[in-house]
């Protein structure tokens, strides 16, 4: 029990290092997926397109780095700038927010990627924190589990 404990520890830590690491990398790939996600949004409602509409309305922000990257992408010619980046559902007028005059009135102008990547830096501590107290749990189950294996080792039970 001890050595499958020790086992997942070492995991956990490897995985946390990796993470540290690489996480230059992690953002430069969710960047560039953003902007994958934005040039192949459409109407048919895909995860993708859905992911970028929960992340626009929930941080509420418009596009990777403002709201004029969606003036590049297909579905602006066609309809302008989604309705998940308007700031009031009921003020979007399509006409509105296919003009990017009038939309940087009605839409968020922030960009997602900054507002999504400091998101994460600030819950960092908080993650940190509760992989700490986890990995705290585990080196006591490892004592614990090393100490019953020599109690029962230097017990010797007499047959009766």
């Amino acid at each position: 029990y001890a050595m499958l404990l020790s086992l997942i520890f070492l995991i956990v830590l490897v995985a946390a290092v990796v993470g540290f690491v690489f996480r230059h990398e992690i953002k430069t790939n969710f960047e560039s997926n953003l902007n994958l996600a934005l040039r192949n949004y459409n109407v048919t409602a895909d995860r993708h397109s859905e992911a970028v509409d929960t992340i626009q309305r929930t941080l509420h922000c418009c596009g990777v780095q403002n709201y004029s990257d969606w003036e590049r992408t297909e579905y602006f010619t066609q309809r302008g700038i989604p309705r998940s980046c308007c700031k009031s559902q009921d003020d979007c007028l399509e006409q509105d927010l296919k003009d990017p005059n009038k939309a940087k009135l009605k839409v968020f102008v922030d960009g997602c990627f900054s507002l999504v990547t400091s998101t994460m830096e600030s819950k960092m501590s908080i993650v940190a924190g509760i992989s700490f107290g986890i990995a705290c749990f585990q080196l006591v189950g490892i004592i614990l589990a090393c100490c019953l294996s020599r109690y029962i080792t230097n017990n010797q039970y007499e047959m009766v």
